[in-house]
């Protein structure tokens, strides 16, 4: 029997690119398991992230995000969603990139604002902001995390406002791009895809 390393597909980037949506097709395409951390999180907890940022803060939020995705980066052959915040604290973009492969899907801001003022109640760092205050709020953020969505092995940028039929073709896409990677690297990661 054909053995293979461990191999996890970690989906990095800005709250409302897509990483759900994306990650999603992409375990059902490899028929493996897809794991949304923050659904993990709440599950574990049993409250919302939202309630979770109010009780603990920020910087308590993210030493409980931080022990999640250690735990699931032991798991094996999963596709997982993070946190837009979670590869930018400690050291995550080192054990994810350790773990598996990194996927950085990208988006501008113009793209990012008009996508996250749609559902903004549901994400604790900008439900209480103005239209404006949205904007700057995700300019200046975005620029200070994309150093650590950067060191992503694939930089994959996302369609603007896409139909299901752009989705899938664009996980179609994503799927090539990252048996192009594991093969030029020639190691065992590719007997997964």
């Amino acid at each position: 029997m054909e053995t293979h390393e461990k191999m996890n597909l970690y989906l990095v980037g800005y709250m409302g690119v897509g990483k759900t949506t994306v990650g999603k097709l992409l375990a059902q395409k490899l028929n493996v398991p897809f794991i949304d951390v923050d659904e993990f999180i709440e599950n574990r907890y049993h409250k919302t992230i939202t309630t979770l940022f109010e009780e603990k803060g920020e910087a308590g939020f993210r030493e409980i995000e931080h022990r999640a995705i250690q735990e699931i980066s032991s798991f094996e052959d999963v596709v997982v969603s993070t946190g837009g915040g979670l590869p930018c604290f400690f050291d995550t973009m080192e054990l994810l990139n350790r773990t598996g492969i990194t996927i950085y899907l990208k988006s501008n801001v113009n793209e990012l604002v008009g996508r996250l003022a749609m559902d903004m109640q549901k994400r604790p760092l900008i439900k209480k902001k103005t239209a404006e205050e949205l904007r700057d709020f995700v300019e200046t953020n975005l620029a200070k995390r994309e150093p650590f969505y950067n060191q992503a092995q694939v930089i994959f940028d996302v369609f603007p406002c896409p139909t299901k039929k752009e989705i899938n073709q664009e996980v179609e896409e994503l799927l090539i791009r990252i048996k192009n990677k594991t093969s030029n690297e020639n190691n065992e990661f590719c007997c997964f895809l």
